[in-house]
């Protein structure tokens, strides 16, 4: 059955070299192009997709290349500029299979860059969506590149050859091996997009100005001051030279490629400019203007437009409205940040979402003298966002750390994957404003979320990021973390000239979690140096300290030189020791500090402590073994979508519906979960015969959101033995509840009851969330979340992560329940949530986990027509 025009199968793509394309599914309108395509390949390459010389199309073939239905026949093309460089199609073997034929066809001028396997990964989505399993493709044995597509691409292949040709079979459905197969494509190209970007060899400013009090006189002054080292070309249509370089009046005048464009003109001329970098073959663009979607409606249409010409010619843009980038590297020696001074090379990598704060970040970095690897600043994070940034910075040997101030989140789930993947072997800091109201600034286009504020802290605490509140913080920490090893533990040495400074540092560690197993020492104000470095080696020395924190009030006597080159050299014996000090009010030790490693001294004991705690977390989540993706493999997921499809099939003209206990039942048992039955009953008699078929003892409850978990107030009656009291709580509850809805139920064992909900939300996709029954959850907010999809480590830190954990695990003498049964329901309902989006919301309430085993006692489940997810199983660059 033919579809309309799947909008959402739309898509821009990162190619495997960096440069962008996009894909969209053909249309009849596609013809020409198509035609065109077809004459420009060689003999060989036809012949390899036809099996036959063809040198032009058919008008048959022709309109039946171009003229799909969507869901049977599906053709997805890959465009650059108005040019097709692939086409990837299927067609349904027979009405109703659940198998399609597929094929491919690349340009001979654009093969090796990827085309195939991003179309691959899209092609199966699409026929995923359209009840497609399996693809089928029959391919000459020469043709070893599609076979190397197909082999590469993470499916389980099968083949056997029959008259000359090979024929290869493969079930589409996402494995482990394929998504990371895509991961991995995706980072080396989204990669290779950034290098190319921030280390550019030939860079041209378009909107430079003769006027100093203008952004494009600035900008050339800066760059100039900042020395860069490759070829820089000045766009003016009147001055012959500004700042002593020629200039030349277009982009057409300029002989040979540019590998970055800054733009700071109108906005209104802006689009034309980027049509001019298409036709010169232009990377990327820096776009410094404002004017766009922080405008309002106007603006906001050119700005999407501004992005659709960029990806669609193969380049990424910064901004607009950005404050630029640095690379303070030797080798490129960048500054496009309307910072007069490019700072010192560094070893930290910053990202910024706010032209403002990115003055305050950049000048504190370099009153500490931290430096920068390099510096990006997304402005209204129209396309690179933090997410590119990151997977450049993976790979960067000059970046050992990374820092994030965000506005706006454009596709947490990707953010999570990416920064769960960089932490592991580079802290991640991350300081996001707009917390108070989930509040979005000017110019960024985001999904509204409606998930808690306290999923964005989990989703940071999962992905191994360092949260912190100020740009201060920032910095404590980054210079902690990339001048000192990570703390092997939590055990903490101090050593003070002052009782009262010790003791606070003390209190300091004690509440951040930090272990003070060596006794805190506080020398007389008036210790020389020589009593310093004695007891700096003894706490060094000391057994089991793992952290040092030292702390110096300047005495009269004593120069805090002296003492800063004590702790300096005594640190340098125990290098696996990490060191933070505070010299109060000193200034001036940094020099006597660094010898060989940095010790980071704070203004107070606070920030001290502060940064130690951060990077004690950071170290305990990097050494801990991250587990498995929970994926059990006895999940019937078309079973499970079959529910969803017929409950949406009955409400055509809703926007969601709720599942009747049976649905839910039979949605829950294609997961693995059982939910217990339960009888509706609506007199005394049925309720006597739903607990004789059932056995005694039962529970009677009524179906009221209100009141179907309230004890309290009479909407469940626990442990009924036998039919006379059955008879007078039916009577009792009709009194009192009137003629609501009533059911019976098995009575569960012993236990203690669970509330585990799921929501699908606009922004962060799928969220989880648990706490235990009663007041805890319902009344104190104790509850945690997670994103899927989850691993068992993270499953089992779910659990443990609420305050009234201690109760599953026998607390003040009660026997422990059964959390493994609960973490397995647990990571089947994130399951359930990672494949159906289509499931807004659930909760199972009660869960009652019992010293062997649990019970599903009721379960709410809502289904709708969802957004699609900002981050799937096919690459894919966010708007």
């Amino acid at each position: 059955m033919a579809r309309d025009y799947p909008l959402h199968w739309e898509a821009d793509v990162v190619l495997r070299d960096g440069a962008t394309a996009h894909l969209r599914p053909i249309t009849a309108d596609d013809a020409d192009a198509l035609q065109r395509f077809h004459v420009h390949q060689s003999p060989e390459s036809i012949y390899l997709r036809f099996f036959a010389p063809m040198p032009r199309l058919s008008p048959r073939d022709l309109h039946h290349f171009t003229n799909v239905d969507h869901a049977d026949r599906v053709a997805l093309i890959a465009m650059l500029g108005d040019d097709i460089v692939g086409v990837g199609r299927y067609d349904r073997l027979d009405s109703g299979s659940d198998a399609a034929e597929v094929a491919f066809n690349i340009s001979d001028a654009h093969q090796g860059r990827g085309v195939s396997s991003v179309l691959l990964e899209h092609l199966a989505a699409a026929a995923r969506e359209n009840g497609i399993r399996r693809f089928v493709a029959d391919v000459l044995p020469r043709n070893r590149k599609m076979i190397t597509v197909f082999q590469e691409a993470g499916y389980e292949l099968t083949s056997r050859f029959d008259d000359g040709v090979i024929e290869v079979r493969f079930t589409i459905d996402p494995t482990e091996r394929s998504r990371a197969v895509m991961e991995a494509r995706e980072h080396r190209a989204e990669s290779r997009s950034m290098e190319r970007l921030l280390n550019p060899s030939s860079v041209v400013l378009i909107g430079a100005s003769r006027r100093t009090a203008t952004v494009g006189h600035r900008l050339l002054e800066d760059i100039i001051a900042g020395g860069f080292t490759g070829t820089l070309h000045v766009v003016h249509q009147e001055a012959g030279e500004l700042l002593g370089l020629a200039t030349v009046k277009s982009l057409r005048d300029i002989q040979g490629p540019v590998d970055l464009a800054l733009v700071a003109i109108p906005a209104e001329g802006v689009l034309e400019v980027v049509r001019e970098c298409a036709e010169h073959g232009v990377r990327g663009i820096v776009v410094v203007s404002s004017g766009f979607a922080e405008t309002g409606d106007e603006g906001l249409a050119r700005q999407r437009e501004l992005v659709r010409l960029a990806r669609s010619h193969g380049m990424r843009v910064v901004g607009p409205n950005s404050w630029g980038l640095i690379n303070a590297g030797q080798a490129v020696r960048l500054n496009v940040s309307l910072i007069p001074v490019l700072p010192e090379e560094g070893r930290l990598g910053l990202f910024s979402q706010s032209g403002g704060l990115a003055v305050a970040v950049l000048d504190a970095v370099e009153r500490r003298g931290l430096g920068v690897s390099t510096f990006l600043s997304a402005g209204n994070r129209a396309d690179v966002s933090g997410n590119d940034c990151m997977q450049y910075w993976e790979e960067d040997a000059g970046t050992d750390a990374v820092g994030l101030y965000l506005e706006s989140f454009g596709n947490p789930r990707k953010f999570s994957r990416i920064a769960r993947r960089l932490a592991r072997s580079k802290p991640v800091i991350v300081l996001k404003s707009g917390l108070s109201s989930f509040g979005v600034p000017p110019g960024h286009s985001v999904r509204a979320s409606t998930a808690p504020r306290e999923a964005f802290d989990a989703m940071l605490r999962q992905s191994g990021c360092i949260r912190v509140q100020t740009v201060a913080e920032m910095l404590d920490v980054a210079q902690l973390v990339m001048n000192q090893p990570l703390p092997a533990g939590p055990n903490v040495a101090i050593v003070g000239n002052s009782d009262a400074l010790s003791t606070l540092i003390a209190d300091g560690c004690v509440a951040a979690g930090l272990v003070v197993v060596h006794k805190p020492v506080a020398l007389h104000p008036q210790a020389d140096p020589a009593q310093f470095r004695a007891a700096l080696t003894e706490a060094f020395a000391a057994e089991g300290v793992q952290s040092v924190v030292a702390a110096f009030i300047p005495p009269i006597a004593t120069e805090a030189g002296e003492v800063a080159r004590a702790l300096s050299e005594v640190s340098a014996q125990a290098p696996d020791i990490t060191v933070a000090a505070c010299f109060l009010g000193v200034h001036g030790v940094n020099r006597a500090l660094s010898n060989p490693r940095l010790i980071p001294s704070y203004p107070t004991p606070e920030e001290a402590v502060r940064a130690l705690a951060k990077a004690e977390w950071y170290a305990r989540w990097r050494r801990r073994d991250p587990g498995e993706r929970f994926d059990p493999d006895d999940l019937d997921l078309d079973a499970a979508r079959a529910v969803v499809a017929r409950a949406l099939a009955a409400s055509p003209w809703e926007d969601s519906a709720t599942l009747d206990p049976d649905a839910s039942a039979v949605l829950l048992k294609a997961f693995g979960i059982d939910l217990w039955p339960r009888t509706p009953v609506t007199t005394a008699p049925e309720a006597a015969a739903a607990a004789n078929r059932i056995g005694y003892p039962v529970v009677l409850k009524t179906t009221a959101p209100h009141l179907r978990h309230r004890v309290d107030l009479g909407g469940v009656r626990l442990n009924i033995e036998d039919e006379d009291e059955l008879v007078a709580d039916f009577a009792q509850m009709r009194a009192t509840l009137g003629t609501g809805g009533l059911v019976v139920q098995s009575m569960a064992e012993p236990g203690v009851a669970c509330v585990l909900r799921t929501v699908e939300d606009p922004l962060f996709g799928p969220v989880v969330s648990f706490g235990l029954g009663g007041d805890a959850s319902g009344l104190l907010g104790d509850v945690a979340h997670r994103i899927p999809p989850l691993t068992t480590v993270d499953i089992s830190d779910l659990v443990r992560s609420v305050r009234a954990a201690p109760k599953l695990f026998g607390h003040q003498g009660a026997a422990p329940v059964d959390v493994p049964a609960l973490e397995d329901v647990l990571g089947r309902l994130a399951c359930l949530a990672d494949e159906l989006p289509e499931v807004a919301e659930l909760e199972l309430n009660p869960v009652v986990v019992a010293g062997s085993g649990l019970a599903v006692l009721d379960a709410v489940i809502r289904v709708s027509r969802p957004a699609e997810r900002s981050d799937t199983v096919r690459r894919e660059l966010s708007t």
